[in-house]
């Protein structure tokens, strides 16, 4: 099965309008069938702590909050992963990540997979 590797790395919770395209891409390439993984990390990391993304529309009048597209795209099979030095930057632990999280993803598991097989990353 191919790969797809999505990093959010520059996407910032304090401009949600940037927030729905990462999401909406991973949802869809899991509907292609595609192993799609998502690495949150620098600042975008505080989107998979709990009460963050479920308080951010990505347009003032949207009824979907981020934690919906993130629920949405984990109904498809992505798999969302938060960088560990994430949780000691914000002063939290893994009991604070959404339960749509599957853990902490470091910086060598993620070089491992840019690097080998037949993956594709895309950042944010």
């Amino acid at each position: 099965m191919r790969r797809l590797l999505i990093v959010l790395m520059n996407t910032d919770p304090r401009n949600p309008e940037e927030l729905g395209a990462p999401f909406y891409h991973a949802s869809v390439a899991a509907a292609m069938d595609y192993k799609v993984d998502v690495v949150c990390t620098a600042t975008a990391g505080k989107l998979l702590l709990k009460g963050v993304a479920e308080k951010l529309r990505t347009r003032p009048d949207s009824p979907r909050s981020v934690l919906d597209w993130i629920r949405e795209a984990h109904g498809h099979g992505v798999k969302f992963w938060a960088c560990p030095a994430n949780l000691e930057l914000f002063g939290v632990t893994k009991d604070d990540l959404i339960p749509e999280c599957e853990g902490v993803m470091g910086a060598a598991a993620m070089i491992e997979q840019i690097m080998e097989g037949d993956g594709r990353v895309l950042t944010y």
